[in-house]
């Protein structure tokens, strides 16, 4: 999938791939202004808090460095049914912002087409998870204190202006689950500055940071957090804790009550058994059954029943593997192996290439009935309809894929 956002990010970092996450601290600019606003604009935000049932910790605000209290701006809007539904008190946060105060939204991509698609292009090219967060302040208000994160981040600053410290980690790569905390801030500044519009930054996991608007005056800034939760040591680990379950050694009962010699033995059963559970399940494999597992995430699918679909597109949260084998092509991906004729492997590629495919162009393209195969992959959950609604969030930011 070729898309226009992680070309500028690439462009912006000087990366030349995803390599580059968690190397080091990054600073640059995106070229194409055009671009933020396709992405995000304040009103574009306060337009998805307003329009939705949202409560805590997905929608929250802040205000003199606190959180607020949900009632302070939520309210129960209650239908004539007598059905109370959590809504965003538009009134009350129009008087906060004037006051000053900082709207968070954790999980944009959640609810808009558009970062839905450019997450799912990051994931793509990173071959990690990724969610984007959006941050409106106005006014002076402070942000966040200084403070870490478990994961990577990508900041892009959309519209208006924010000033920003960022220090080196004081504790190699922490963890949110640890076994020391990590509460001591470093006293390595690597940056301190002022982010304008078009500005991205990078931010290693455990980079201490912190962002205010206490001394810009009156006005706003809006800025999207792209996270990357990166897999560890930790996560190989704790998926060779449930590969093991595969193998009878390790479902016996610990013999706590053996001689020393029972103890002994058992140990060492366990420690070779061990030894070579790790040898045949590498990192790697690790790394990708993830991918090939990870279920895609939820889609309209009518089964035809509003008429025949126009146009799909792959929306597995990672690239599907497609290997030939002879006179047959086997497909992998959110947790499903689908094996089909050869013939298909021209259109396969093209409908799982993450870019929206008209099913004519298509089937002219490649010779293939791509409208019973798009059902098929449809039905799998690895392709979707391609409504207006999910059209809208690849128009223009993604490069038409070729057959």
């Amino acid at each position: 999938m070729d898309h226009r956002f992680v070309r500028e990010i690439e462009k912006a970092l000087g990366w030349a791939g995803p390599s580059a996450l968690s190397t080091g601290f990054a600073l640059g600019s995106i070229d194409d202004g055009a671009l933020l606003g396709r992405l995000l604009t304040p009103h574009k935000l306060l337009d998805l808090v307003m329009r939705r049932g949202l409560n805590t910790p997905q929608f929250r605000v802040f205000q003199d460095g606190s959180e607020l209290h949900p009632n302070r701006y939520f309210h129960d809007a209650v239908t004539r049914r007598g059905q109370a539904i959590r809504m965003a008190d538009m009134r009350r946060l129009r008087d906060l912002m004037r006051a000053g105060c900082t709207l968070v939204l954790d999980e944009v991509d959640f609810f808009d087409p558009t970062l839905e698609a450019t997450c799912r292009a990051l994931q793509w090219w990173s071959r990690e998870l990724v969610q984007v967060n959006a941050y409106l302040t106005t006014q002076e208000a402070s942000g966040f204190s200084l403070h870490w994160d478990d994961h990577d981040v990508v900041i892009v600053q959309v519209a208006g202006e924010k000033s920003w410290e960022v220090r080196g980690a004081s504790r190699p790569v922490p963890m949110y689950r640890d076994s020391a905390p990590n509460n001591e801030p470093s006293e390595e500044i690597v940056w301190a500055g002022t982010l304008k519009p078009g500005n991205v930054m990078h931010i290693p996991r455990g980079y201490w940071h912190q962002a205010t608007r206490n001394d810009r005056g009156n006005g706003h800034s809006l800025h999207m957090t792209f996270g990357f939760v990166k897999r560890t040591g930790v996560n190989w680990l704790a998926w060779l804790a449930d590969q093991c379950r595969e193998q009878e050694v390790f479902r016996h009962d610990l013999n706590r009550w053996g001689t020393p010699e029972q103890w002994a033995a058992q140990q060492d059963q366990l420690a070779r058994a061990a030894t070579d559970l790790m040898g045949s399940h590498s990192p790697a494999s690790f790394l990708s059954a993830r991918e090939r597992e990870r279920p895609a995430l939820r889609h309209v699918s009518a089964q035809g029943l509003f008429g025949k679909p126009a146009a799909v597109v792959c929306v597995t949260e990672f690239p599907p593997l497609i290997e030939e084998y002879g006179d047959k092509v086997e497909v992998i991906a959110a947790g499903k192996q689908l094996t089909l004729a050869a013939k298909a492997l021209p259109a396969l590629r093209l409908l799982l290439s993450g870019t929206p495919v008209g099913l004519a162009q298509a089937a002219d393209e490649t010779g293939v009935d791509v409208e019973q195969l798009a059902d098929i992959l449809i039905e799998e959950e690895l392709c979707a309809e391609l409504t207006p609604e999910l059209s809208s969030g690849f128009t223009g930011l993604v490069t038409t894929a070729n057959s």
